[in-house]
């Protein structure tokens, strides 16, 4: 058995124990950018799904009754209310994630010390 360190180990360890300490952060863009557009097709279909069923209970509304435009109309404006609501909701909700996430990080140091 050798008694020299394995270079390859050490720096390996080295960059986990920095990982741990916060000193070297993770790369995490790919899935911040990832995380991003999820959330943007999320609110996309959010707001179609509350268009398509507005429509389709105003079509089977106007069916049933015989009245043509009247309610699908109506029930079209109340699907895109509910999906505006429904992806205003998710917004908010990705704005608080973002600030929890920015408030997790510790404060950067401030690179002057004082002098002059």
């Amino acid at each position: 058995m050798s008694k020299k360190p394995d270079p390859e180990r050490l720096e390996e360890l080295e960059m986990r124990l920095k990982q741990a300490k916060g000193e070297v952060k993770e790369d995490d863009t790919s899935d911040a950018a990832y995380n991003q557009a999820s959330f943007a097709w999320q609110m996309v279909i959010e707001l179609t799904v509350g268009l398509l069923i507005g429509f389709g209970i105003g079509y089977g509304l106007d069916a049933l009754f015989g009245t043509k435009p009247i309610f699908m109309v109506l029930f079209i404006m109340l699907g895109f209310a509910a999906g505006m609501k429904v992806m205003l909701s998710t917004a908010a909700q990705m704005q608080k994630k973002a600030e929890d996430a920015q408030n997790a990080q510790p404060p950067a140091e401030e690179e002057g010390n004082g002098r002059g």
